[in-house]
């Protein structure tokens, strides 16, 4: 695929598709930030049942949205589809702060869910479009770094701001109104209408002088022979054993993560921690998650994405065993915590990058939109199954053992893909 030289490669479009991952993080954990007091006080009519079904459906909002519109991007272009996503997640993330029952709150969350779905995929899809060919392990996990960024800055801003739950919805839509414009003004489109297909041959993939620089980032086109795609060509020999290899471990993937930030709070409040606590190893998981994603993406590149995939899978599952075992000593406990950061989380975006580096550009964004919206199927499985488990008065030390079996799913599924994909000329 044709890249822009680094003379023309500006930063803005790296900044902007980090702060986009940002309110992604945010959207990650501020259901479980605000879960415990809306139990605790039964606003809006919350008890344990309403908290995981308004979870559930924040999920399938954001599930659906990453299967059915952030293939758009493969379509009309990443730019369009990241400014609708984050204006659509904004206002409705605002709305949330306003309602007036469990229904209401439930539906807003998915309307918002349905923008924030197609948001990560379009900004995976144009970054690994944008970077340097053989950098898509760092592109991938740095540009991912703003997701826990925003993770982390959100559950630093609960224990300042909660139980004051309405606060936390607005700050977070204002937040992404503000990145709107800069998203307008500065955001190169990475879909050219006229750019040149992808070939075989160096010489069909060389920049035509007349050209804008940045027409060679994106996905090759002719305007004579625009290809249509879709979920159908996943299923095009050579590509059905990896999007189930993937689709797998995608759905564990997320199911941890999701179950994790939305529940942990809850879990330790369970196992007899302070619900301070908490909060605080929320904080600690994420800013794991943030050192996890640099280091697996430089080891990525350097010996492949399978090998550190797998690996790093498999030491998840160690860890989130380990703390089915409740531990007393506080350092201990947060350095624990830590480390289980920083394998959970950095393992699914090792498969968004290896997604990336498997699939062909022109599908890209279908690729990783079949990847994320399976895997939020998961989402939805871990914040359900983990809210079900905190119902019956289980979730300790149970949900930790659902977490370490999941992550032994996800390696098994990964060893069905292969290093590499070779497709016909």
């Amino acid at each position: 695929m044709p890249t822009m030289s680094s003379a023309h490669r500006s930063q803005w479009p790296v900044w902007l598709c980090w702060l986009a991952m940002v309110l992604d993080g945010f959207d990650l954990v501020v259901l479980g930030t605000v879960i415990p007091t809306l139990i605790k006080t039964g606003e809006l009519g919350f008890d344990a049942v309403g908290a995981t079904f308004a979870a559930t459906i924040s999920l399938v909002g954001v599930g659906l949205g990453a299967l059915f519109i952030a293939p758009l991007s493969d379509k009309f272009g990443r730019r369009k589809l990241l400014i609708a996503c984050v204006a659509g997640f904004s206002l409705f993330t605002i709305g949330v702060a306003f309602a007036p029952n469990v229904a209401v709150f439930s539906l807003l969350r998915l309307l918002a869910g349905l923008g924030l779905g197609a948001c990560l995929p379009a900004a995976l899809a144009y970054i690994n479009d944008y970077a340097p060919a053989g950098s898509a392990g760092k592109s991938t996990t740095r540009t991912m770094t703003g997701y826990h960024v925003g993770a982390v800055a959100t559950a630093l801003l609960a224990i300042f701001i909660v139980p004051n739950w309405r606060l936390m919805f607005i700050i977070g839509g204002v937040a992404g109104l503000i990145l709107l414009p800069f998203l307008w003004i500065k955001l190169p489109e990475s879909l050219p209408e006229a750019a040149p297909a992808v070939s075989g041959t160096a010489k069909d993939n060389e920049q035509k002088p007349s050209e804008p620089a940045n027409a060679t980032t994106g996905v090759g086109h002719s305007a004579a022979t625009k290809e249509k795609t879709g979920f159908r060509d996943l299923l095009q020999k050579p590509y059905p054993l990896v999007a189930l290899g993937i689709g797998i471990a995608s759905f564990m993937g997320l199911l941890l993560v999701y179950g994790l930030n939305t529940w942990l709070p809850q879990l330790m409040a369970a196992a007899g921690y302070p619900v301070s606590t908490g909060l605080t190893l929320l904080l600690v998981l994420n800013l794991g998650a943030v050192a996890g994603l640099f280091i697996a993406g430089i080891l990525a590149d350097k010996h492949g994405t399978k090998k550190i995939v797998l690996m790093w899978f498999g030491l998840s599952a160690v860890f989130l065993a380990i703390l089915s075992v409740k531990i007393q000593n506080e350092f201990l406990l947060n350095a624990a915590v830590f480390v289980t950061g920083v394998f959970v989380f950095s393992s699914q975006v090792l498969v968004y990058a290896w997604v990336s580096q498997l699939f062909p550009p022109r599908l890209r964004g279908t690729a990783l939109g079949f990847a994320a919206g399976v895997g939020r199927l998961g989402a939805i499985v871990g914040p359900a199954v983990t809210g079900t488990l905190v119902a019956a008065n289980i979730a300790y030390p149970a949900g930790f053992y659902v977490f370490a079996v999941a992550g032994l799913l996800a390696v098994a599924a990964l060893f069905l893909v292969p290093q590499e994909v070779k497709t016909e000329p």
